[in-house]
């Protein structure tokens, strides 16, 4: 890496300000010149200790507006490790009840950052080659519920889900060859109804990719592991409905349903309230074709009628 301050790249390479799209009068190059001088000073200060903390939060509150921050963020020097020092200073006090509220926030505005980076098509790659997101995983695997746990799983689900929003195979098996699965499939089951629908975006993403596929079904431990999970939020949200939460269960089962083996198990497998009329009124509105069948029609009929063989994935 390149120290950037020594080098041309931010104006070779610096993207003006988003905000001047949408504004009809054009900004003047001087104004330009200081929205780059801004955000240069900024990254700059990820540096210095007593600054980082405010840089932190003002880099996360201007992501959205600067569309080659994530580029600029790689490439200057020490910012990456700057970055992770962040996380990893975070790491004693995960196993206990002493997480206040202001560590979390800091910590949420550097994964905010690597979010970023994990969401441009430049730096992905390189993101992944650097197997940052294993640096995440023990937020992901935390279980406490009080509020700056939660925030830290859930912004660390994010720089997943980001990776995972472009279809890339690269992207999946990277992932399929660490412990996201297991952790995502925890966070299901005890997270908070935003945590689960991120880890349950993340598990449908996997599954549209063949790769990803093959993977859950090629053994029946991995299989039955996604079918009792999707099962559980099933019954669960029968009693706390969320439409934006079932959409994503009902995208997996219907990409499970596109493996032959699968879809003979979930005959067995398929909860008995995705048969009956238990969703009806929060799916009224869904537009979906599940397996061929208008889910205004008997979900009964959605899988083949004969019965699972006792040898299915083994």
């Amino acid at each position: 890496m390149t120290d950037f301050s020594q080098s041309s790249y931010l104006n070779r390479h610096f993207v003006r300000s988003n905000s001047s799209a949408s504004n009809p009068t054009t900004v003047s190059e001087a104004d330009e010149d200081t929205n780059i001088a801004m955000v240069q000073q900024l990254v700059f200060e990820l540096r210095i200790p007593d600054l980082r903390e405010k840089a932190l939060l003002e880099l996360s509150k201007k992501k959205e507006y600067f569309d080659d921050l994530a580029p600029l963020l790689w490439n200057s020097f020490g910012t990456i490790a700057t970055l992770l020092q962040e996380i990893v200073s975070i790491y004693p006090v995960l196993s206990l009840p002493t997480l206040t509220p202001g560590a979390s926030n800091r910590v949420c505005n550097a994964l905010a950052l690597l979010q970023c980076i994990a969401s441009d098509p430049d730096t992905r790659p390189l993101f992944l080659k650097a197997h940052i997101p294993l640096y995440l995983y023990p937020f992901i695997n935390t279980t406490s519920k009080t509020r700056p746990f939660e925030y830290l799983r859930l912004t660390s689900l994010g720089v997943i889900g980001a990776l995972l929003k472009v279809d890339d195979s690269e992207v999946t098996k990277f992932l399929l060859s660490t412990e996201i699965m297991p952790l995502c499939l925890r966070t299901m089951e005890t997270g908070s109804e935003l945590s689960k629908t991120v880890a349950t975006f993340i598990l449908q993403k996997i599954l549209l990719d063949d790769l990803g596929l093959r993977h859950i079904c090629a053994t029946g431990e991995r299989f039955f592991g996604v079918a009792r999970c999707l099962g559980i939020m099933v019954r669960s949200l029968a009693e706390k409905p969320s439409l934006r939460l079932l959409k994503h269960i009902i995208r997996c089962y219907l990409r499970l349903s596109e493996h032959p083996r699968a879809r003979t198990a979930l005959q067995r497998w398929l909860p008995e309230m995705l048969r009956d009329e238990t969703f009806s009124e929060c799916l009224c509105d869904f537009n979906l074709v599940w397996l061929g069948v208008n889910c205004a029609s008997d979900p009964s009929q959605l899988l083949l009628a004969q019965k699972p063989k006792p040898e299915m994935f083994n």
